[in-house]
């Protein structure tokens, strides 16, 4: 079994397993199996890390079977620069997840587990596919664990939230579907996603492909308009669904744009580039504005995660090498800045019952450790230099003001609309006196917590400190696919 392979099958093998072995009456067996399945998958991607050759732009680990021979469907894998650093990212997210949930979940113990090594191994599948019926078997696939973890163990409007996510995001992807059926005929029957690539198509059918490809990706990442689903999953999912999805399933629609949009639909992307730039301004002005005016702690990070996302997708369609490493940078950084966000949310939220920011104040004085943790990942969300928040932010500003001063301008008005907003809730929730019994009777984050909270800090330390081992393995995809975009494919 291949590196890609395992990374992929070992989550789900461990999640399958979690749901043989667990029952309500032994959770401890659960949550035993699902952190060793963790561990165990995190650990099979860090070779995918240490062998990456970061001087080509071919596809690496690759692996390639028929499946369904009929139809010359392969189950092919391997990841570039543009994808590499999404397979670790996810297994390690699904460990802090699983971390987050060992005391905290009580019922359906096994199923909670299940379900995010199942999604890890599914959301791994869609960065590492290059068969495009694969890549949307994975793609729709983790729907199905997503719906499950916000209908059962979310708030109290948990199976509205639920449908609204899945509706939403099914529609945009059966109009990929059509158009991946359309690539499959003109490229002479094949699924192949690097074929595709290759593939000679006049103006319209690549207009007609880009909207089909941005009607599934734009839901996912979200982007204005279609954002509205998110909010609301954030706020009735459970913590550890928060975490995955602002952390990981966001960037699955970031990542289709680099995969599809922009390789098969070059000239189109061209055209249309300029509303992609107009709904990402949007997203990043009026969705902070929209930011500033929240009462409840998960809504506040949740407007934050759609004007951070809307910076990774002005920087995409800058074409520039800097904007859009910028925004797989910003991918990267946000899935740790937004992971942590919602786990110290999840943490008060534990204590308190309460996501209000209003139920809090002064909470510094009972909770100084975990105090200094949260402003750490506030400063990060505010994009503070030193911090992984701040690199990617900086590399889309940086290129912008070289295509488009107006851009840039406009792009770098997150940096105040991001210190604002994050900075109103840290005074409010954390410093000035104690403000109520609840925050008087609070007591400091246990090993567990602070574990976890200490791993993710290192990590956005790392990243903001030495950003040069992400830059590096992109960089050279980077300008490979700019290049081929730069070609037109009208024939």
């Amino acid at each position: 079994m291949g590196l890609l392979s395992a990374s992929i099958w070992l989550p789900i093998v461990f999640g399958v397993l979690v749901l043989a072995v667990g029952n309500d009456r032994e959770p401890a067996i659960a949550r035993a199996v699902a952190l060793v399945g963790a561990l165990v998958s995190l650990a099979v991607t860090i070779p995918l890390i240490t062998g990456f050759d970061v001087s080509t732009a071919q596809m690496q680990f690759v692996e390639k079977f028929a499946w369904i021979e009929r139809f010359n469907v392969h189950y092919h894998l391997g990841v570039d620069g543009l994808s590499m650093w999404f397979v670790p990212l996810t297994a390690f997210i699904t460990v802090i997840v699983v971390i987050s949930a060992m005391q905290v979940i009580t019922e359906r113990v096994a199923q909670y587990m299940g379900a995010f090594l199942i999604l890890s191994g599914l959301m791994i599948g869609v960065f590492s596919a290059l068969d495009g019926l694969l890549f949307y078997v994975f793609f729709e696939a983790t729907l199905i664990p997503m719906y499950i973890i916000i209908g059962i163990w979310g708030g109290p409007n948990r199976v509205y939230a639920a449908f609204k996510f899945f509706l939403y995001t099914l529609l945009g992807s059966l109009l990929m579907l059509v158009a991946l059926v359309y690539l499959y005929f003109k490229s002479g029957g094949s699924f192949d996603i690097l074929t595709w690539h290759q593939l000679p198509l006049a103006m319209t059918p690549q207009v007609l492909l880009f909207f089909a490809f941005f009607a599934a990706f734009s839901v996912k990442v979200p982007m204005w308009p279609v954002h509205t689903w998110l909010p609301d999953a954030h706020v009735e999912a459970p913590t550890g669904g928060s975490v995955v999805l602002a952390a990981i399933m966001l960037k699955l629609g970031a990542y289709g744009f680099l995969r599809f949009s922009l390789p098969i639909a070059p000239d189109a992307s061209r055209e249309w580039a300029w509303l992609i730039v107009a709904l990402s301004l949007i997203a990043v002005l009026y969705i902070g504005l929209v930011a500033l005016v929240q009462q409840d702690m998960k809504k506040l990070v949740a407007y934050s995660s759609i004007a951070h996302m809307g910076f990774v997708t002005l920087g995409f369609f800058l074409f520039d090498e800097l904007t859009m490493a910028g925004g797989i940078v910003q991918m990267v950084s946000h899935g740790f800045v937004s992971g942590a966000m919602f786990l110290c949310i999840g943490v008060l939220y534990d204590r308190v019952h309460s996501r209000q920011i209003s139920s809090y104040g002064g909470v510094v004085n009972t909770m100084p450790k975990f105090a200094a943790f949260a402003v750490l990942f506030a400063m990060a969300n505010a994009g503070l230099p030193g911090t992984a928040g701040f690199v990617g932010e900086w590399m889309v500003i940086l290129g912008a003001v070289k295509v488009n001063f107006v851009v840039a301008l406009l792009a770098a008005t997150t940096l105040i609309f991001g210190a604002a907003y994050t900075l109103w809730m840290v005074k409010r929730v954390y410093f000035g006196d104690v403000a109520n019994d609840d925050v008087r009777q609070l007591t400091d984050i246990n090993a567990r917590e602070f574990a976890m909270l200490a791993v993710l800090a290192a990590a956005v330390l790392a990243m903001g400190l030495y950003p040069k081992p992400f830059t590096d393995v992109m960089q050279v995809s980077v300008t490979q696919l700019l290049q081929h975009v730069a070609v037109s494919k009208l024939n």
